[in-house]
């Protein structure tokens, strides 16, 4: 019988297949050396403990994702898969995930505490208070030289420069931290002189954010009388101290924004209302001043009123005058008239066109001859005179 003879390449592979099928993903701790970075983004280097090392590469996917900068000479956790390199038949490890050396052990206690706290109730949301929507003044523990300090009085002189900031500095990091936070938030208690905390501090690895995550600080935040406020590390960051206080903020400075933000809303509202007053009350005194000066067209001196007065009295005399003039001349007109009309029938005029009026004894004027007999009398009036007569004759 022959024995099947492998290629290297057929080999390798099998090689590759039996390792990664019997070793699960897990975790190997070592010191890096080595250290190269491909231009193509990929990191190779050794881990290494005192009597052995071994090939490791951590492919350009998970190296971007590193929260900090790997360097030779660190104690790190590997989180790896064994593999075998078949182009070399190099044995080695590909790194899916690293943390510095000890942070497992400080995970194990975080999530320990953490589940304690939990189930004693002290992250329940019916402890959490609201935050003041106007407080009065704001307290703040952290670091007196921190940039975080620096960010959050920025912040806070920019949305509500008003309120009254009063610090109470304590460590944030180092083995006497948490208790010195916790004496911080004890202290503001005990003062009683303002009306929420802010408890903070910057980014940092979770060694440097340690002390937020001991049960003396989580402790002196969840019975702080003060709502508490924490703004510890970046967004990504989360310590016990988030989950005790009232309210987690992603920063410090998000941590004063969040509290002065009952103010800055008013502030901003204030500003768009005296806004839309200025510009009420402008349109009201422009809208005055228009019927103003509208009023003062119309308004009229007393001397100009009496010069107006006499000027229509002028007027209404010049009226009544021609008016009366007119109408005397229709009077006069009419009676002109009326004389000719009764000129006509004036006796007297008929007399002086050679008429007489003849009357009887008894003075009755006499239209008829038949009236008359002989030796009867008879009185004439004539246009100028009159005469007496006696009838001769009658015919």
């Amino acid at each position: 019988m022959h024995t099947a003879v492998l290629s290297i390449s057929e080999l390798n592979r099998r090689a590759r297949q039996i390792l990664e099928g019997n070793f699960p993903l897990l975790w190997v701790a070592g010191e890096v050396s080595n250290l190269t970075r491909a231009t193509s983004g990929h990191v190779y280097f050794s881990l290494k403990d005192a009597t052995a090392q071994v090939r490791c590469v951590m492919f350009r996917s998970r190296a971007q994702v590193l929260p900090w900068r790997l360097e030779n000479g660190q104690q790190v956790e590997a989180q790896v898969l064994v593999s075998l390199y078949e182009a070399r038949g190099d044995f080695q490890l590909n790194v899916e995930a690293m943390r510095r050396a000890g942070l497992g052990q400080l995970f194990e206690a975080f999530a320990r505490l953490k589940a304690k706290l939990e189930s004693e109730g002290l992250f329940a949301d019916e402890r959490k208070r609201t935050l003041p929507m106007y407080p009065r003044s704001i307290g703040i523990v952290t670091s007196a030289q921190a940039a975080a300090l620096r960010d959050i009085l920025t912040a806070l002189k920019r949305r509500a420069p008003h309120v009254p900031v009063i610090i109470y500095p304590t460590l944030v990091q180092g083995d006497q931290a948490a208790g010195a936070i916790a004496a911080a938030i004890d202290k503001a208690n005990q003062r009683n002189e303002c009306d929420v905390l802010i408890v903070a501090r910057g980014g940092g690895s979770i060694e440097d954010l340690w002390a937020f995550n001991e049960e003396i600080s989580a402790r002196a935040i969840a019975d702080s009388r003060i709502p508490v406020v924490s703004g510890v590390g970046h967004e990504t960051d989360f310590t016990i101290a988030d989950f005790a206080a009232d309210l987690r903020a992603a920063t410090p400075t998000a941590a004063a924004e969040l509290v002065s933000a009952g103010w800055f809303s008013a502030r901003r509202e204030l500003k768009q209302q005296y806004t839309q007053l200025q510009t009420l009350m402008r349109r009201r005194i422009e809208n005055r001043m228009q019927t103003l000066d509208l009023l003062a067209h119309r308004l009229i001196s007393p001397q100009q009123q009496l010069a107006q007065m006499r000027q229509h009295t002028h007027l209404l005399q010049a009226r009544l005058q021609h008016a009366a003039h007119n109408a005397l001349q229709k009077k006069r007109a009419r009676l002109d008239r009326l004389g000719d009309a009764i000129g006509h029938l004036n006796p007297e005029a008929t007399l002086a066109r050679g008429y007489s009026i003849v009357r009887n004894a008894a003075g009755e004027i006499v239209r008829d001859s038949a009236q008359f007999k002989p030796g009867d009398a008879v009185h004439l009036r004539f246009g100028k005179g009159s005469a007496d007569g006696h009838i001769d004759i009658v015919e």
